[in-house]
């Protein structure tokens, strides 16, 4: 499913315009990338938990040469299955 077909599904299944659908997404990714980007989380209860993790830095190979480079350490999302996510799928 990509974005466009979500949209058309949020639309039917709550009875909104297209256009209504589209924007209460963007404003639900938005939020979703405001809070991550202050290093907090964002929990749907019967969803899941978006969070950020930290990665450390690491020493790793360029395939093509095999010479050993640096590689920086970096904040990356992380989301967590929550139950009813995991019930519906099984």
């Amino acid at each position: 499913m990509n974005k466009s077909e979500l949209i058309d599904h949020i639309a039917e299944s709550a009875d909104l315009s297209k256009a209504d659908a589209g924007r209460a997404l963007d404003a639900m990714v938005s939020a979703v990338k405001t809070t991550l980007k202050k290093n907090g989380t964002v929990t749907l209860v019967g969803f899941g938990t978006f969070s950020v993790g930290k990665r450390a830095a690491r020493t790793g190979r360029n395939p093509q040469t095999g010479a050993a480079i640096k590689i920086k350490a970096a904040k990356v999302p992380k989301f967590k299955p929550g139950k009813g996510l995991k019930d519906a799928i099984n």
